[in-house]
């Protein structure tokens, strides 16, 4: 007859994260120029409607800057 295995250790629950050392009023560095949070920023204050030609103007500029990449 075989031993039983010894058993494994089970996880426990997740650690907290350690405390952030940046200075409480520490702002966040500015997005760079053209990043997808700027070209969106004035969505919230077109109608629903006018959605769709936003995000497909950005869907065209994204596949264009993916077409620049070389194939592996």
């Amino acid at each position: 007859m075989t031993e039983p295995s010894a058993q494994r250790p089970v996880p426990g629950p997740p650690r907290p994260a350690p405390p952030s050392t940046a200075a409480p009023d520490a702002r966040p560095e500015p997005a760079a120029a053209g990043a997808p949070q700027d070209r969106l920023a004035g969505l919230e204050g077109l109608p629903v409607a006018e959605h769709v030609a936003v995000f497909e103007a950005e869907h065209e500029r994204l596949q264009r800057e993916l077409g620049t990449i070389d194939p592996l």
